[in-house]
């Protein structure tokens, strides 16, 4: 894996970078969901990918996503397996149930920031009561780029709501990687 500087961040030329004030990102996450239940672990399930530009580590669990303060981001999760059933219902889906930014500046990766790095967007398109189990839904967790976040490299763990096959038990898992955002300043 490569990981650039910000000083490599600085002084490369973005020829798209002002497409990077007004888009919103989505940064699509897919789970092994088969795997993750039977080793309780998202170790190897995870596959990311987002539409920034300049992002590296695309279809890995340890995606960085460019963007740039105030910027909105979707993240969307769904099963990798998501077909339909032959009785016409769904697989089990997936669900985000916290983003926690990483104090890294304090060497300790499992500690949350203390800074607030996003404004949470609650009720961002559907309810997820909609949600039925002959009708197609994924989950999401959006939020908008703290327009007071300072440049810089922001990891981040999921926590990751599974629903059980024929179960009403769920399972809370841990993402074990840590994807990141970069943040760039507003020019």
């Amino acid at each position: 894996m490569t990981v650039q500087t910000d000083q490599q961040y600085q002084a490369a030329d973005f020829k798209d970078r002002g497409q990077l004030n007004s888009v919103q990102l989505n940064v699509v996450t897919l789970v092994d969901m088969e795997k993750a239940v039977a080793q309780e672990s998202l170790d190897g399930c995870l596959t990311m990918m987002d539409n920034s530009i300049g992002g590296v580590g695309q279809g890995t669990d340890h995606l960085e996503t460019v963007c740039k303060q105030g910027q909105v981001i979707n993240w969307i999760i769904r099963p990798i397996d998501m077909h339909r059933r032959p009785d016409g219902t769904w697989p089990p889906m997936p669900k985000i149930n916290n983003l926690v930014f990483l104090d890294i500046e304090e060497g300790d990766e499992d500690d949350p920031a203390e800074r607030r790095m996003m404004t949470e967007l609650k009720v961002y398109g559907g309810p997820d009561r909609m949600r039925h189990k002959y009708t197609a839904v994924y989950y999401y967790w959006a939020g908008a780029v703290m327009t007071t976040a300072r440049p810089g490299l922001y990891r981040y763990r999921f926590v990751i709501e599974l629903e059980k096959e024929h179960s009403t038990e769920k399972l809370y898992l841990n993402s074990p990687h840590h994807p990141a955002l970069r943040v760039l300043p507003v020019l």
